[in-house]
């Protein structure tokens, strides 16, 4: 493993892809590189092949977050009921992690979630993986299996989190049209807005 690259000022924007979009390869080649690797699968629940449609709105959606024209992380959701959305494939390239990426993803697919009309997230990682399961303990998801007992004794760790808001019935669309420009995260606030067209003032 090379060094890790120089920090940057430059703030990464979170935009909205699909599975097929080549900008998405590396998080998807990536992610099952690297469950082959630890787990010694190639086609772990996680990375396994699913339709694409269930990662394309209204049920589903795909996440990356940009830095410099890179994916350094990403994430998706499908849908797991009518209430709930399970989330998947949630990475952070390895020469960008230990830098909160990973949290920002899963706080942007979690609001794009109840924006969709879901009031819970599942979410599921393998017993091997520690830091995706500090991840979800920090995020407030609530184990599904005894924490109590040692990585070697569990199969697949289960965690669900409710999103605080009712369902009214009524879905909105979860994501904007390509043409609009992609969420960067406000400065002070750490709360992501929509970046200004050339020509618009911020708000």
């Amino acid at each position: 493993m090379g060094p890790h690259p120089p920090q940057t000022t430059q703030a990464p924007a979170i935009r909205v892809a699909r599975i097929d979009d080549p900008l998405a390869r590396p998080l998807l080649d990536d992610l099952r590189r690297e469950h082959t690797e630890r787990d010694g699968v190639a086609e772990h629940r996680e990375a396994a092949p699913r339709p694409d449609t269930d990662f394309a709105p209204p049920g589903g959606l795909l996440l990356l977050l940009v830095l410099g024209g890179r994916p350094v992380a990403g994430g998706a959701f499908r849908r797991h009921d009518v209430r709930a959305a399970r989330i998947e494939r949630v990475w952070t390239a390895s020469d960008h992690r230990r830098r909160g990426y990973a949290s920002l993803v899963l706080a942007a697919l979690e609001r794009a979630a109840a924006q969709a009309g879901y009031t819970r997230i599942h979410l599921t990682t393998g017993s091997r993986q520690a830091a995706a399961r500090g991840l979800c303990l920090a995020s407030g998801y609530r184990p599904r299996f005894d924490d109590h007992k040692g990585p070697e004794t569990l199969g697949s760790l289960t965690f669900d989190k409710d999103l605080g808001r009712k369902d009214t019935g009524a879905r909105t669309h979860p994501v904007p049209p390509p043409a609009e420009p992609p969420l960067e995260p406000h400065p002070c606030t750490g709360q992501f807005r929509r970046a200004h067209r050339s020509g618009e003032t911020a708000r």
